[in-house]
């Protein structure tokens, strides 16, 4: 999936470059804004993760750059924590003007501190989600430590932060000092989930501990074991974006009625391709689902391989088919298990077993039974196997028409 960029003014007329990752069926569970680490920008790898992870559950995400930072316009030595939160809730304004009111802000660092005082001028936020989070924003001037004394003495100086050079001013620094989290955070009417990694480095656990303390319920808090501050690894953002939505059920009113037909456009499934590999999102009338391709040949591994999919869809059928038939027999069938497996052999009587066509696809199925069944039943159950809808149209003569949508 290709997110749909986008760009919007911030209250001093700064244009911010955004990034709008829309769900499958384009009708979102719910809006949420994603606000990165102060030296990060939207196409940091965690941020398109996380986001494209989430729009995969049905939620749409505007994820943006802080002014100075990314494709955003204004300077970044001109910028403070005050105008990343002013910055987020312009945000947040944008979106809902132009589509939805957001329901959930996330925030990664220090723009998880940003999400915690921005939720408190934007009252369509039902849940707000820190990721690495400092407690104390203040917190974050240890990533300059060497150059404080230059920064007070010049006004501004010139750091490096994740190998990447930042002209940080003695206001930056200030204002983060101004900004305790405590106090506030006994007055936050939302749901908050606080993620963090016990292996932080960069802003240690007892930040998150300190949060959560200091925070009413309903609080929820999930270690994100084995992380890194920066979530470099893949399978961690995928992981978040699942946790995070499967939360948000909770806590986030859906005004989609539970059960609700998607629509496909008048399709039966419809099928994207989302992201730099091989992760293909579907989507049924009722339900999303993933495919993916193995490690081993440049995929993700998020999700079954096609042929997966294809075997999946013969068992399913197989045992639904099953439990029909002794359903209506008043058969005690207890459980039916279908095992298979995939394979391409030799047609036997191909005169020329050398040539590639000379090849079949051959589908084993090993059906497992369980039930106080006779021998005689076992044997009609194994008949009525080959009755499955989905065998039948694996073995008709299958035609696949191909067209191009118009753009």
């Amino acid at each position: 999936m290709n997110p749909k960029k986008l760009t919007f003014k911030n209250r001093k007329g700064i244009e911010l470059a955004a990034h709008l990752y829309d769900p499958l069926d384009q009708k979102p569970r719910f809006y949420a804004v994603f606000a990165h680490c102060f030296t990060c920008s939207q196409n940091f790898s965690a941020v398109r993760k996380i986001s494209t992870s989430l729009s995969q559950q049905g939620i749409a995400v505007l994820s943006f750059d802080f002014t100075g930072l990314g494709r955003s316009e204004g300077e970044f030595e001109q910028s403070n924590f005050s105008s990343n939160i002013t910055d987020l809730i312009d945000a947040a304004e944008f979106l809902e003007k132009e589509y939805e009111a957001p329901s959930m802000l996330v925030g990664h660092s220090l723009g998880g501190a940003a999400v915690l005082y921005a939720s408190f001028e934007l009252p369509n936020v039902e849940a707000v989600v820190t990721i690495g989070a400092p407690a104390f924003p203040g917190h974050v001037k240890h990533l300059f430590q060497e150059s404080l004394d230059k920064i007070e003495e010049l006004g501004n100086a010139e750091v490096r932060i994740g190998g990447r050079p930042f002209r940080v001013s003695k206001e930056f620094i200030e204002d983060l000092e101004q900004k305790p989290l405590e106090s506030m955070l006994k007055k936050l009417k939302k749901s908050l989930l606080i993620i963090h990694s016990p292996q932080d480095e960069i802003v240690g656990i007892n930040n998150a501990a300190d949060l959560y303390q200091a925070a009413m319920h309903p609080k929820s808090f999930i270690s994100l074991d084995g992380s890194d501050h920066m979530v470099s690894k893949a399978t961690d953002s995928e992981y978040l974006g699942e946790v995070i939505a499967s939360w948000s059920k909770r806590y986030v009113f859906i005004k989609v009625a539970e059960g609700a037909v998607f629509d496909l456009g008048g399709n039966q499934v419809k099928v994207r391709l989302s992201g730099p590999g091989y992760t293909t999102e579907i989507k049924t009338p009722y339900h999303h689902l993933i495919a993916d391709e193995p490690l081993e040949v440049g995929g993700d591994n998020l999700g079954p391989n096609p042929y997966d999919f294809l075997m999946a869809s013969l068992g399913s059928c197989t045992a639904m088919t099953l439990k029909m038939y002794a359903g209506r027999k008043n058969w005690p069938l207890q459980e039916v298990t279908v095992f298979l497996n995939h394979d391409k052999v030799h047609v036997n009587d191909s005169k020329n077993p050398s040539e590639k066509d000379s090849k079949v696809s051959r589908f084993t199925r090993l059906i497992e039974l369980e039930g106080d069944l006779s021998e005689e039943q076992r044997q009609r159950l194994l008949e009525i196997s080959h009755r499955c809808p989905v065998h039948r149209t694996l073995e008709e003569d299958i035609v696949i028409q191909t067209l191009l949508k118009k753009a």
